[in-house]
């Protein structure tokens, strides 16, 4: 062996100081002492770990010294002994590690040094070892533990046993459509194709059929009034009133039916007035075959002509109540609010459910009640009076003849008509316009003493007002007025707010806050980024004392001025919208009713909406600023139950609900009224003729008049709803 070999052989006896084998390493740490370094901040969770384990630090079995550095354990570095290699072949499978600093806030590998004989183990402090049956005893116990947590809630937020009421559903305009819609499928539009299926067109029939036979035995009973029918034909005249009767009553079989039913059940309508009568008609068509004599068989086929014609509307209306309802995407209620304004209620607007209306519109109203009431003392009235008539006769065909008369003079043929109609003239208003009524609950609260808030979007809604210009006064930059003028309106919060934010950052202007605003009539002001600023009317600035230089008056303009000078001057468009002009005028039109302004909008002055809307603004309450401001703070209770409801923006619907209430209300009212006065007065009149003796005045040609009289009369009544 040569010098140069010796040499590198020695090198490479050098270079194994700081070589390991691979194999020796993963023998080392794998095989004989398996060690894993683990670092924790929470100290009570190691020793909670240990406990399971059958460790104890610092007493019992064998006490194991740890040293803290601060919140961490921290663990000495371990050296691991290896053995000597001495064949050179070993270079390509050995790995070293280069030295690692050991930190206390983090876990890393201690530095490994090589000894040629034995391992020394140096200590850092205390340091605390574990085996490897140790070690997986304590992470199975680690992994069972719960983890920490400083605040503990527990399982049930409610005590067992307690009600939790149900959380209210968040509104999301989509959700709440889906919600609303769901409910207008399962209940008004069913019902709406339920009456399709009925139709209409079978009744139309029905009531064209029964007109040509009033106008047939009408023309037959004018002829035999006027002594054009021969005594021969007599028999003939009297068959053919009683087909035509009969024809009638075939016609309107179904109103019959339901008259009976309704007495099977316990209750008294008209149309069980209507069957008594052609029960009672009948028998007296039998004894006018063995007189000859004319029976009263037009009058009642009037009757039953009236009555389909009813049922027509009452169908009618039905259907366009719900028509209204399943074609809405939106549903508003007008709610009563009590001391709402000047010790009055108010009416206001909340979110309308669907069961408001479909609980309560169809059930019976008071004047229908009363109405049902009044027939059947009258029913039984008349009947008295036949037996009356025919025992102080003698005669039974004359106690039959009085009592027909009287059961059909005691109901006048507009009776049957006295309340549907009126509904069905109101329904076609309101369906225009995408109101309904919720039954006679609503009628009867809507028609009294209330006061109706107006809002800056009833009066003028979204697209009416609009700037038509701005022209700039001073030495003030235009951004500067723009940003100025934007910071008082938005800081009063009126209806012009989104008007002049959206002119603000079209100029890509800044947003200021105002200090010491104080609202005025007519006008704004406060302090912007410290100079006095003032915006407002004409009239408003020249009162303040700022000087407005001739022909800078604008109609419907805003007029700006900072630090006592002129620098602006705003035209506004207030569109005029005839929704809200018929809406308004609606609302004016009743004495017991006061539209309040909750605007804060300075420019809706009283002559301001006299011009534009040409209503009778005497009627309308204009508030203080401050009343103003909580009146249109004032919500309506969470259960109350909704009056009307409407499916469209403005106050058209809401003041066509109102006023159309008001007018329903008092139709039925007097249409009752007067039908009971007519049938008192016909039982007297039949009464009186019966004790002087003067029956052969009752004859049909005088009843069938009675009928057509007492048909003008309540044909009028029925007409109140069609106008506002």
């Amino acid at each position: 062996m040569n010098e140069q070999e010796r040499n590198e052989l020695e090198m490479d006896e050098q270079e194994l100081d700081v070589e390991l084998d691979l194999d020796d390493i993963m023998k080392e740490f794998g095989a004989e002492e398996e060690r894993e370094v683990r670092e924790t901040s929470a100290q009570e969770l190691l020793e909670a770990a240990l406990s399971e384990a059958g460790v104890r630090l610092g007493g019992g079995e064998e006490e194991i010294p740890v040293q803290s550095v601060g919140d961490t354990v921290a663990f000495a570095p371990v050296e691991v002994k290896a053995d000597p290699v001495t064949s050179a072949e070993a270079k390509a499978d050995t790995v070293a590690f280069s030295p690692v600093a050991v930190s206390t806030d983090t876990v890393s590998f201690p530095p490994v040094e090589e000894k040629a004989e034995e391992t020394e183990e140096e200590e850092l402090g205390d340091t605390l070892r574990f085996g490897k049956d140790d070690m997986e005893t304590i992470r199975q116990a680690a992994e069972q533990a719960e983890p920490f947590s400083e605040k503990w809630e527990p399982e049930y937020e409610q005590p067992i046993g307690e009600y939790v009421p149900p959380q209210p559903i968040v509104f999301r305009p989509r959700s709440r459509l889906r919600e609303l819609k769901r409910k207008l499928v399962a209940g008004p539009e069913k019902r709406y194709y339920e009456l399709a299926e009925l139709g209409l067109g079978k009744l139309q029939v029905a009531i064209f059929l029964c007109l040509v036979i009033v106008l047939i035995s009408g023309g037959a009973l004018l002829l035999h009034g006027m002594d054009m029918v021969r005594e021969d034909r007599m028999r003939l005249m009297v068959f053919g009133q009683v087909f035509g009767m009969l024809v009638a009553a075939l016609l309107g079989s179904f109103q019959l039916i339901n008259g009976g039913a309704s007495l099977l059940k316990g209750r008294f309508t008209s149309d069980s007035l209507l069957l008594i009568t052609f029960i009672a008609c009948c028998v007296d068509s039998v004894v006018c075959l063995m007189q000859l004599r004319v029976p009263y068989c037009a009058a009642f086929s009037l009757e039953v002509m009236m009555s389909l014609w009813a049922e027509y509307q009452r169908r009618n209306t039905e259907m366009g109540q719900m028509d209204t309802m399943r074609k809405a995407t939106r549903l508003d209620g007008v709610v009563k609010s009590e001391e709402f304004f000047d010790g009055r209620p108010g009416l206001l607007r909340s979110e309308g459910q669907v069961e408001d209306f479909m609980d309560h519109y169809n059930q019976p109203s008071v004047p229908e009640k009363v109405l049902s009431r009044f027939m059947l003392v009258g029913m039984l009235v008349a009947l008295a009076l036949g037996v009356a008539g025919g025992l102080y006769h003698w005669d039974y065909q004359m106690g039959i003849r009085l009592g027909t008369a009287a059961m059909l003079a005691v109901a006048p043929a507009t009776v049957f008509i006295t309340l549907s109609r009126p509904a069905a003239v109101l329904e076609r208003r309101l369906h225009r316009v995408g109101a309904v009524i919720c039954g006679w609950r609503g009628v009867t609260d809507l028609r009294r003493p209330v006061t109706v808030p107006l809002a800056d979007e009833d009066l003028f809604p979204v697209g009416t007002v609009k700037m038509n210009g701005v022209k700039f006064f001073g030495s003030r930059e235009p951004d500067t007025v723009v940003e100025y003028a934007t910071a008082l309106i938005v800081a009063e919060g009126a209806g012009l707010s989104n008007l002049f934010t959206h002119l603000l950052d079209s100029r890509n202007g800044r947003h200021f806050e105002v200090e010491n605003f104080r609202a005025y009539n007519g006008g704004l002001g406060g302090e912007v980024e410290g100079e006095p600023v003032l915006i407002g009317t004409h009239t408003f600035l020249k009162d303040m004392g700022v000087e407005v230089p001739e022909g800078t008056r604008v109609h419907q303009a805003l007029y700006a001025a900072i630090d006592g000078e002129l620098a602006g001057v705003f035209a506004v468009n207030y569109g005029k919208n005839r929704a809200t002009a018929m809406g308004l005028g609606a609302l004016c039109g009743y004495r017991s009713l006061t539209p309040v302004l909750t605007c804060n909008d300075f420019m809706l002055t009283e002559s301001f909406l006299r011009s534009k809307f040409g209503v009778n603004t005497r009627r309308v309450a204009f508030p203080a600023h401050g009343v103003r401001k909580e009146l249109a703070a004032r919500k309506p209770e969470e259960n109350a139950s909704a009056l009307a409801l409407t499916t469209g923006e403005g106050i058209l619907g809401m003041a066509f609900a109102i006023t159309g209430a008001r007018s329903l209300r008092s139709a039925s009212v007097f249409g009752v009224t007067l039908h009971m006065v007519a049938g008192v007065l016909g039982l007297i009149i039949v009464a009186l003729l019966a004790i002087v003796g003067a029956e052969e005045l009752l004859t049909a040609e005088n009843l069938m008049l009675f009928e057509l009289l007492w048909l003008i009369p309540g044909l009028l009544i029925t007409e109140w709803t069609r106008n506002p």
